[in-house]
């Protein structure tokens, strides 16, 4: 299973962010992590607004909770490189839903979940409340979309992670092309090869260790058509409280204009979105490189 020991939470201290940093804090101590949270501003003057913004959120249990204040112009490489730096296993951030023309230039969560050294988990703040007043994640069912790739795969070891530590349901979606389904309405001889279909399914099913099915609900599920689509219609549909999904780079062209699937799924999604992307190596810099590149300030819980 994944282990997550740290976890990176940007704000704005915006009210919209306040549900990022109230879901961080439930994850954290759901998982014994520490957080950390980071706060972009253009001058060295956010220190006690930050202090201010998450003191209602803190209570001596949240011991292992760091503030961190950078002066920077330059937002999501900001929240990039502090990842890697820190080691983070987990980046939660929040979204806010754009006007299809602005969507086409995409957003500080995008271009993290892009370039991360680390998954990155994006909320959206119309979504419902998915933290209880007692700062518990309300997740009771996991959504993961595998295409049998290995960047499928890490989604699925994340979501396997996080439906066993809140005992939620595990649904795996497996979305096969448009009209690779289709059959004449008259077949006069038997097919002796199975149906795409029946083989994704199949294959579907070995995917999960047998051992996951002795704690959670294991439920798969193979249709057909844009993924995009199919993944926000079943987490409608299924009334999904986070969805699993495999980083497959930025691409080039028209798929970097447009967006890829996981930037639709991002945008649309009602519920947050887990961007899973493999952990990379920290980068070690002395303390005068790192004064010189980032005015910094952490305060003790």
């Amino acid at each position: 299973m994944i282990t997550i020991k740290r976890i990176l939470c940007p704000t704005d201290l915006s009210s919209h962010s306040e549900k990022a940093v109230q879901y961080a804090l439930a994850l954290a101590r759901a998982h014994d992590a520490e957080l950390v949270l980071l706060y972009c501003t253009e001058t060295l003057d956010g220190k006690q607004e930050l202090q201010d913004f998450v003191l209602p959120h803190i209570n001596p249990a949240d011991s292992l909770c760091r503030l961190i204040v950078a002066a920077t112009d330059h937002v999501d490489e900001e929240i990039k490189t502090r990842a890697q730096l820190e080691r983070v296993d987990l980046i939660v951030m929040r979204s806010r839903r754009r006007p299809h023309r602005a969507a086409i230039l995409g957003s500080t969560a995008e271009s993290v979940c892009r370039g991360a050294p680390c998954p990155v988990l994006v909320m959206h703040s119309d979504e419902r409340e998915f933290v209880t007043p007692e700062l518990k994640v309300d997740l009771k069912r996991v959504l993961v979309a595998y295409d049998f790739s290995d960047f499928s795969e890490l989604a699925l070891k994340y979501g396997l992670s996080i439906a066993q530590e809140h005992q939620a349901e595990l649904h795996l979606l497996h979305v096969l092309p448009p009209h690779s389904v289709d059959e004449p309405e008259i077949a006069w001889y038997p097919s002796k090869d199975e149906s795409a279909y029946h083989t994704a399914a199949r294959r579907l099913q070995r995917v999960v260790p047998s051992d996951v099915n002795l704690w959670c609900e294991v439920k798969t599920a193979v249709s057909e058509g844009y993924p995009y689509r199919e993944i926000l219609n079943y987490a409608e549909k299924n009334a999904i409280d986070l969805i699993s999904v495999g980083a497959h780079g930025a691409g080039f062209g028209m798929r970097a204009l447009f967006g890829s699937n996981v930037d639709r799924v991002l945008r649309q999604a009602p519920c947050p979105v887990l961007v899973a992307r493999p952990l990379k190596p920290r980068v070690f810099v002395s303390d005068l490189e790192l004064n010189r590149l980032h005015w910094r300030h952490e305060l003790a819980s």
